[in-house]
């Protein structure tokens, strides 16, 4: 499939207002699996015969029975009829899909559109010259879903004997495709806004917006600022410029408030179009071993996720996000990565609106091959591979879509570019530096950027620790090593390599991204044993007695919010068990505990305030 790379030049969310609509599409889609890869030549660009009926948003994998259905592995496809009605004449037609995994074809009426590959990231066809107004058309989508190592996450495809494909991926969560987030029918104005950034300097008294608008034709630009209330606080005119607000409310963790920003395009006087956007005033900053917002340390306190859910899989569900929203609140938490991928662009919403902060993480996941044997992968260096140029090229078009999409979120703290690659090899370095270097200028507000380091990447052995702002470590004792009675002996471990920090040069923030133990809920055992909740327990209080004992480690963010679907494995009982809360959200004993400790930590904690 030619021609996947194309940069997105909106990534706006859609919105429904004078001047634009936008319809969702969600619902039951004519669906089918392709394994001969001759949907074209059979003509499904105009229809299928025989289809299943899929939901969208979902992925496909957990609505079958059987098991070659869940596990299918090649080509597939949407089909579904949408009515454009006539008073999109003279606007421009597209439809934006939140999410294809992995990699897309779009057809209207048989004519091909366009395709795009990473499936965590919105693209939007433009199907104005394909339409036919007033009449029903028929949408197609040729989905594939195979792994490969030059591309995002990283695994490979095999054919098993009977000649069906299957993933092997060398990250540790399900493969679960399809349409996993809605789609959209939009039509806008042919002259429009298409883009908007901006950045913020803030104190009590007052606070400045610096906005950047991008549009489509010549026109004037009008800019506006309102608060909650609805009252108009500051006015500009031109692409550029300030919004000055006296006695501002900020943006604050777990205290949130959103102003929003109307932008206007006017041609002669007249409103062609205009866009709203809710924005939150706020800065961040590192400095030494300090993550400040607005000038003020905060100790971060959270998880590590997945988009997971019980049938539909990664498709993205208000009502967990809702649920899981309010279980970190309970909780104490005030912080989350989007692991390994960016999410639903409503779970940053949600965000913006609870003040929840967010590592966003580009889908760079499976960079090291060897990373765990129960992936399957080779004892080399995963940047010594012959796919590393084509893999790269992949790799900064999403990390460039990932900024462009939420690089106006308040809730976005930094920016993650990959999640536990091999940095323990000199081959590591020139990625990682081009890596660096081309990402350098993309967010206007040069939010922190960091990458997480797994066990094998230590502050002795890690290549690549000049690059990130701060650092996310990624560390198992007392599960993947040093378990069970021997924990006190991964307890020693994990201080002398922080005393290895502590002894450095080094002046910047650590965050533990992940940390945790495998626990059945309701397995109960005095005393413990690996599995049970109290081992959970047990594992957590001595994480917390490390992170207790060094400065300069500014947060704890446990594997994971939830249990979550991973491949079969022979370490794997139906999944990944770190949770705190099983996968349908109740809570384990662990739970408890933590929200007693993230209670009684204040968001200064370490800051001597």
């Amino acid at each position: 499939m030619k021609g996947l790379l194309i940069m997105e030049k909106s990534l706006l969310y859609p919105v429904t207002n004078a001047y634009r609509e936008d319809q969702k599409l969600d619902g039951l889609w004519d669906f089918k699996f392709d394994p001969a890869s001759e949907g074209e030549k059979n003509g499904w660009t105009e229809g299928l015969a025989d289809p299943i009926e899929m939901p969208v948003p979902a992925s496909f994998n957990d609505f079958f029975t059987d098991k070659d259905a869940r596990e299918y592995t090649g080509d597939f496809w949407y089909v579904k009829k949408v009515f454009i009605p006539k008073y999109f004449e003279g606007k421009q037609i597209g439809l934006r899909f939140g999410a294809a995994t992995h990699r897309a074809t779009v057809y209207v009426n048989g004519q091909k559109i366009r395709s795009h590959e990473g499936g965590f990231l919105p693209f939007t066809a433009d199907i104005t010259g394909a339409t036919k107004l007033g009449e029903e058309n028929v949408v197609a989508v040729k989905i594939n879903n195979e792994l490969h190592r030059d591309a995002l996450p990283a695994g490979d495809t095999m054919t098993l004997k009977n000649g069906k494909k299957m993933a092997k991926p060398f990250f540790d969560f399900y493969n679960y495709s399809g349409l996993n987030r809605s789609v959209h029918l939009i039509a806008i104005p042919k002259d429009n806004v298409y883009d908007y950034s901006t950045t913020y300097e803030v104190s009590d008294e007052q606070a400045t917006v610096h906005y950047t608008v991008q549009t489509d034709a010549q026109a004037d630009v009008k800019v506006s600022l309102a608060d909650e209330a609805g009252n108009v606080v500051a006015t500009a005119t031109g692409s550029t410029g300030d919004l000055v607000v006296k006695n501002p409310t900020l943006w604050q963790v777990r205290d949130a408030y959103l102003y929003t920003i109307k932008i206007q395009l006017l041609e002669n006087g007249t409103v062609v179009d205009a866009y709203s956007d809710e924005i939150g005033l706020r800065t961040i900053e590192i400095q030494g071993h300090q993550i400040l917002v607005n000038h003020k340390p905060v100790y971060l306190k959270g998880f590590g996720r997945h988009e997971d859910s019980i049938y539909a899989g990664r498709a993205f569900d208000l009502n967990v996000e809702r649920r899981d929203l309010n279980l970190m609140k309970w909780i104490g938490a005030n912080s989350y990565r989007s692991s390994h991928y960016p999410y639903d662009e409503q779970a940053y919403k949600f965000a913006d609106r609870e003040g929840i902060l967010i590592t966003d993480e580009v889908p760079a996941v499976g960079f090291k091959m060897a990373a765990a044997s129960f992936l399957g992968g080779l004892d080399q260096s995963f940047f010594d591979g012959d796919w590393i140029d084509e893999l790269y090229k992949k790799h900064i078009d999403q990390v460039k879509d990932m900024i462009k999409r939420d690089k106006n979120h308040p809730s976005v703290l930094a920016w993650s570019l990959c999640n536990e690659p091999d940095t323990s090899s000199e081959s590591a370095v020139p990625y990682f530096t081009k890596l660096f270097n081309d990402s350098a200028d993309l967010d206007p507000e040069k939010r922190p950027r960091t990458f997480t380091l797994n066990e094998d990447d230590t502050f002795e052995t890690s290549k690549c620790l000049k690059f990130p702002d701060f650092y996310l470590l990624n560390r198992y004792p007392g599960w993947y090593h040093k378990w069970g009675y021997e924990i006190s002996d991964g307890e020693a471990g994990l201080r002398a390599e922080l005393d290895e920090w502590k002894n450095s040069d080094i002046d910047k923030p650590i965050v533990f991204s992940e940390y945790g133990a495998d626990t059945e809920p309701g397995l109960h055992k005095l005393p413990s044993i690996m599995w049970s909740e109290e081992y959970q327990i047990e594992l957590l209080e001595m994480f917390n007695r490390v992170f207790d004992s060094y400065d300069f480690i500014r947060g704890e963010q446990p594997w994971n919010l939830a249990d979550f679907q991973t491949v079969e494995g022979n370490m794997r009982v139906n999944g990944n068990k770190k949770g705190i809360f099983t996968r349908d959200r109740q809570p384990k004993a662990a739970a408890f505990y933590l929200r007693k400790r993230w209670n009684s930590l204040p968001l200064s904690y370490k800051s001597g305030k």
